[in-house]
């Protein structure tokens, strides 16, 4: 977390100098979870953000431990508070051979708001730049209305695409809308080869929903070229069909393994690696207080909305029994969570430790709360996204009805789960959260900040918690250079909205990857599976 990241111009040629290694052909993955879309600014997800980074780059990269990179940009420095300075690499060409410049940026900061039907955007990323410079093809100028530290890290999340594959060459950026955009293309149309040009390390080669993602190396790729000729994604939700592919060599690398099976995988000569990851497994609970007349969905028993009571929330906090989903549902391949980043991440306290469970002190809770002899309510879950989610969410369930809230359970496939949570369907629901900053204020703006469009703010609070002093500490985290003041405001947030019960963290993920032998890979915190990143083992 700086705010100044120059790189010496040896490190960068030795980098574009880098010789291919020799020859192979084919990588297949199987994949936990499939992409929802190729368009790189269509939904902030995992798998997508993962597939991402082949195709298209952003100006700035972050490594395995989520420290940046510099990515299509060799540098950047602030100049003053409000004005940041980024030199971007020469040489960059997309993949259709078209040269790589500053014009390619203000393009694709100019696109991103205009994405329709985004289940969580990427336009936190964008705002707050009041103007665009560009005094040569290379260099770029932001000035911001206010501070805004995090531009770096923002630039990490965003794929660049060419503005003249889109007719946008000429665009001229406005913070209230930009001029000469031309049609922005909808999000389909990257699904088509032709359509979806970058400057990453591969290319698509073809898309078939459901069944695969090929991609094929960028021979004019400016960087060290990727092992793999051509890398196939076959999406493989179900875990039993995922490992029998890795074992009879359908695939060279599964995503997930089920812990059950790793003394299986292991005894048939594949390796298994595993390591901390930045996503939380957390419960969110309608908490809208708006119209008097809202009927929280499924929830019975009552006339009321339980979960605006703070003694109820705490009360299904401290019902859960985390480190027994941590042993006994996860095989200890988790850690219990206190907040929604684990320490040392920016931003994380280490006091902040996981509720301790207390089933008789939950049942006082609700007691005094109203609700003697509890209430009924549905739990939305994916089964298909998170490790063991179906699962975790079914030891909850159980977990609520022994202190009285009878729970049932409506597990869905992912994308049937996100369209139904973003309808507002569940007033409680499991789901995960992965901090592609890597840094406190990613998790709190989309978790827990109070929603609002208009600010950027809580794009992903769907259970719409709401407090005017959480959401202060997060604005001013944000306008605060200073990285020690910074961190410390995001403290007090992250500390405030726990103990509010904002949301209910349950544990971080720890990521395992199984491969054939003669493969190596180093763990991501961000979980991304980097198919450049496989290489052959030494």
């Amino acid at each position: 977390m700086t705010r100044s990241s120059l790189f010496p111009a040896i490190a960068v040629l030795a980098l574009a100098g880098a010789a291919c290694p020799a020859a192979a052909q084919e990588l297949k993955i199987g994949l936990a979870s499939e992409p929802t879309s190729i368009d790189p600014h269509f939904h902030n997800l995992g798998p997508n953000n993962g597939i991402r980074r082949h195709i298209f780059e952003g100006l700035v990269s972050t490594d395995d431990r989520q420290t940046l990179v510099p990515g299509l940009a060799a540098s950047w420095r602030s100049i003053d508070e409000k004005t940041w300075e980024f030199k971007l690499r020469p040489g960059v060409t997309f993949s259709d051979g078209r040269p790589f410049t500053a014009k390619d940026v203000v393009y694709t900061l100019c696109r991103v708001p205009t994405v329709e039907n985004s289940p969580s955007s990427f336009t936190f990323a964008v705002r707050g730049i009041e103007a665009i410079e560009t005094p040569d093809p290379l260099t770029l100028i932001f000035r911001t209305a206010t501070p805004v530290p995090l531009l770096p890290n923002n630039f990490s999340t965003l794929g660049i695409l060419s503005a003249a594959a889109y007719g946008g060459e000429d665009v001229v950026y406005g913070a209230k809308g930009c001029e000469k955009l031309g049609t922005p293309p909808k999000s389909v149309e990257f699904n088509e080869p032709a359509k979806a040009i970058g400057t990453g390390p591969y290319k698509l080669a073809s898309y078939t929903r459901g069944t695969s993602i090929v991609l094929e190396r960028n021979e004019g790729y400016w960087g060290a070229k990727p092992h793999w000729k051509t890398v196939t994604w076959r999406p493989m939700a179900s875990q039993g069909p995922r490992v029998a592919s890795l074992l009879a060599g359908d695939v060279d690398l599964v995503e997930n393994p089920p812990i059950q099976d790793f003394a299986r995988i292991k005894g048939a000569g594949f390796t298994i690696v595993q390591g901390i990851s930045n996503r939380v497994i957390y419960l969110a609970m309608d908490q809208f207080r708006g119209d008097p007349n809202w009927k929280t969905p499924g929830v019975r028993g009552t006339d009321k909305n339980p979960f605006l009571d703070h003694k109820v929330r705490e009360a299904v906090s401290t019902a859960i029994n985390r480190q027994a989903i941590v042993e006994r549902i996860m095989g200890g391949v988790a850690q219990a969570a206190g907040e929604l980043l684990p320490v040392p991440l920016f931003g994380t306290s280490p006091e902040m430790k996981p509720d301790r469970f207390d089933a008789d002190g939950a049942r006082k809770l609700l007691a005094a709360a109203g609700y003697p002899n509890g209430f009924e309510v549905t739990l939305g879950t994916p089964n298909d996204r998170y490790i063991n989610d179906e699962k975790v969410a079914q030891a909850v369930a159980q977990m609520l009805g022994r202190i009285g809230i009878k729970t049932s359970v409506d597990s869905m496939t992912a994308s049937t789960f996100f369209t139904r949570r973003n309808k507002g369907d569940f007033s409680l629901y499991l789901a995960g959260w992965g901090a592609d900053s890597g840094e406190m204020s990613n998790s709190l703006v989309s978790l827990v900040a109070t929603p609002n469009p208009a600010t950027g703010m809580g794009p992903t609070n769907r259970g719409r918690y709401s407090n005017p002093e959480v959401d202060a500490l997060i604005v001013k985290a944000r306008g605060t250079v200073d990285d020690k003041a910074r961190e410390d405001l995001l403290r007090q947030a992250s500390r405030l909205a726990m103990r509010d019960y904002a949301v209910i963290p349950l544990h971080f993920e720890v990521t395992p990857w199984a491969f054939k032998k003669g493969l190596a890979y180093k763990p991501r915190i961000d979980q991304y599976t980097l198919a450049m990143e496989v290489t052959p083992a030494q």
